[in-house]
């Protein structure tokens, strides 16, 4: 008897978790777009390259929650995301912003294929100086 109640108290406890993520309501069509957008470029804290979106941690139903609450307070995107990289850094981002500590993360792989490129096209003349010769 004790089982089957733990059982079915397990089983309440898990749905009503599911269904308390699908009972957001939104004021208008544009903030249920809105937040759908913002939980998917905003990154786990907690979890492994996992989005808000995709991540079920207590931390990521926290700040899905959290996203909500601002879209409907009425603050912007650029701030929740302020907010967001002010409180856990910019781990947060999926597209980290374009600053010098992100230089070789958004450029490096064009500055490796230029030198390829470069190094090419010299091993490339230097070959055809050695068979004229």
């Amino acid at each position: 008897m004790i089982k089957q109640l733990l059982m079915c108290l397990t089983l309440f406890a898990l749905v009503n978790t599911a269904l308390a993520e699908e009972l957001l309501t939104f004021r208008s069509e544009l903030n249920q777009v809105r937040y759908q957008s913002l939980i998917k470029e905003l990154r786990c804290p907690k979890c492994q390259n996992q989005n808000l979106a995709d991540s079920n941690s207590g931390i990521s139903v926290d700040l899905r929650q959290q996203v909500h609450n601002m879209i409907e307070a009425g603050k912007t995107d650029q701030e929740i995301i302020d907010y967001m990289v002010t409180r856990y850094g910019t781990f947060v981002l999926y597209r980290p912003q374009n600053t010098p500590a992100t230089f070789l993360l958004w450029y490096g792989p064009f500055i490796l294929l230029l030198g390829g490129v470069v190094l090419f096209v010299v091993v490339l003349m230097k070959s055809r100086r050695r068979r004229r010769k």
